[in-house]
């Protein structure tokens, strides 16, 4: 999205929900590739319950896997939404343990994994916000800056 952004929403240090028509376009922040991994997961929850509500009481590892760190988000993202639809749960907190960045012969496969903070969705308690049906390759793009890493992507609403 060229010029200027238009914030809808921000949690700060963590993302910005930018102005985008029917969507939600979210810009996540991190000071390195694994904050950014963590509070674009955070900033997806955020977009459909109000994580500051979420006391993560139990945990579950989430794995993905990539072509290119774009893949690699896409399917992150993906694989944390699963929770939310599979088990009725909601994250509070993404916490990155491992990235990994594997060559061969046949190409680079990337690899993220780490622990969803999470607990049994409460209408009542977690404040419903929008229910995001899946996240788009839509305006997606990683940027790594001369400080931090920057997220750029849509979820379909």
């Amino acid at each position: 999205m060229e010029g200027e952004e238009r914030v809808i929403y921000t949690l700060p240090g963590v993302y910005d929900s930018l102005e985008h028509t029917g969507d939600v376009y979210i810009k996540a922040h991190g000071r390195d590739i694994l904050e950014l991994f963590e509070n674009s997961g955070l900033a997806l929850f955020d977009t459909m319950v109000d994580v500051r509500r979420v006391e993560g009481r139990t945990s579950r590892m989430v794995t993905a896997e990539g072509y290119d760190l774009e893949s690699l988000l896409y399917k992150w993202l993906e694989e944390l939404l699963v929770l939310y639809y599979s088990e009725n749960i909601v994250c509070g907190r993404v916490v990155v343990e491992e990235f990994t960045v594997r060559r061969s012969n046949s190409g680079v496969n990337y690899v993220v994994s780490g622990r969803a903070y999470c607990e049994e969705f409460n209408p009542v308690k977690h404040e419903p916000r929008v229910e995001v049906k899946s996240p788009t390759y839509s305006l997606m793009r990683i940027i790594k800056s001369e400080n931090e890493w920057i997220a750029y992507f849509v979820l379909d609403i």
